[in-house]
């Protein structure tokens, strides 16, 4: 009896939030992985999910049946603006894991934030750049004018290298977030701005002019990341395999539900379903961690960055990636 009640108060004297079994069948799990999973994504919306295969995963619940093996039974979900703030949050310990832009990650890794990236799921990201009606229509047309960008994104990124490899100079690039530049180009304070995807297609379609896309030069296309931080490995070092794992158990479901999967994404972003056909393909979700194309992307933006002085100092690129 002295020996049972031993046990008895041994467990009860776990931390608050912590496991010591997995979910399936009793099998053994890291003793301090916390039940809640911090996460964060790039992009409010009322459903408060991302899209891709995580957001499919979390919407049909996939990805929770999964990490209940390992202990994990909620998985509070934060939507962020753009992915400064979301590195902001990830840093100060708010979240565990999150979904962004490879810029924004990058940059974070240059200041020494203690993350480690898990997860390339997508290497098409494509910038546009939207004019104001009747304002610029070329690229040309951009000198001594005013653009908006995200500051730290992807958008920006794309922007400077568009900007340096047509050597246009006299600009002032200011500071919006998307919804913020779309006003302000509706009402004509600014001459062009950064977009993606739907988004720019919906100004396309309203009669915005086209000024440029990522298409027209491959080495400024940008790719998602999912980064963890370090504190959480320590607490649950299998982590990538466990979410990847999970993310990939969604990817196949999605791929068997196309349709379903459009609809879904659409009401994630607001529009409709053809805008989202035209913008997104399912096959341009990676089933796998990461791709040599994908590494070979990673390389040539950090290397801007870095060059640029847009990243605080070098990193080894390497020693971040986690496989």
């Amino acid at each position: 009896m002295l020996v049972a009640f031993a046990l008895v108060a041994q467990a009860c004297g776990k931390a608050e939030g912590e496991t010591t079994n997995a979910a399936n069948g009793g099998s053994a799990a890291p003793a301090n992985v916390p039940v809640v999973l911090n996460y964060g994504f790039i992009g409010t919306n009322k459903l408060n999910l991302p899209g891709s295969a995580e957001g499919w995963g979390l919407h049909k619940g996939i990805i929770q049946e999964e990490l209940k093996k390992y202990g994990i039974t909620e998985i509070k979900l934060t939507a962020f603006p753009n992915g400064p703030d979301q590195s902001e949050s990830l840093i100060s310990g708010r979240l565990d894991v999150g979904s962004l832009g490879d810029t924004p990650a990058m940059l974070a890794r240059s200041t020494g934030a203690q993350t480690r990236l898990i997860t390339q799921g997508s290497i098409e990201s494509i910038g546009y750049l939207i004019g104001k009606k009747n304002g610029p229509t070329k690229l040309e047309d951009l000198k001594g004018k005013t653009i908006a960008t995200q500051k730290g994104s992807f958008h920006h990124r794309y922007l400077a290298g568009l900007l340096k490899e047509k050597n246009i100079t006299d600009v002032k690039i200011v500071h919006l977030l998307r919804v913020d530049s779309e006003a302000a180009l509706a009402r004509g304070e600014i001459d062009a701005m950064t977009t993606t995807g739907v988004y720019a297609l919906k100004q396309v379609d309203q009669g915005y002019p086209l000024l440029d896309d990522a298409t027209k030069h491959p080495d400024l296309i940008g790719s998602s990341a999912t980064v963890v931080s370090e504190a959480y490995l320590k607490k649950f070092p299998d982590f990538p395999k466990a979410w990847n794992a999970a993310r990939l158990k969604a990817l196949e479901d999605l791929k068997t539900k196309p349709e379903e999967y459009y609809a879904f994404l659409a009401e994630v972003q607001g529009t409709t379903v053809d805008l989202v056909k035209r913008s997104t393909s399912i096959n341009s979700i990676k089933d796998v961690p990461f791709t040599e194309e994908g590494i070979k992307l990673l390389e040539g933006t950090k290397k801007f960055l870095v060059e640029e002085k847009l990243a605080e100092k070098d990193f080894d690129l390497q020693q971040w990636i986690l496989k």
